[in-house]
């Protein structure tokens, strides 16, 4: 009996996907919270960026 708990707990074949799905959970997290904090930054980036493709669309089609 202690020999296979001694097997188990030398075993460290899953210990390596734990940790990088802490990493993933990590940057995830990280990834949320910059979002978060710069969505209203990033909104007026994407309508400027869709409001010149509009004018360069138009310009291009003679409008």
């Amino acid at each position: 009996m202690n020999r296979i708990i001694k097997e188990l707990w030398d075993d460290e074949s899953g210990v390596t996907a734990i940790e990088y799905g802490l990493i993933a959970g990590m940057m995830a997290a990280a990834l949320v919270v910059v979002f978060s904090l710069f969505s209203d930054k990033l909104k007026e980036l994407f309508t400027a960026i869709s409001d010149k493709l509009g004018e360069a669309t138009d310009n291009i089609s003679g409008d």
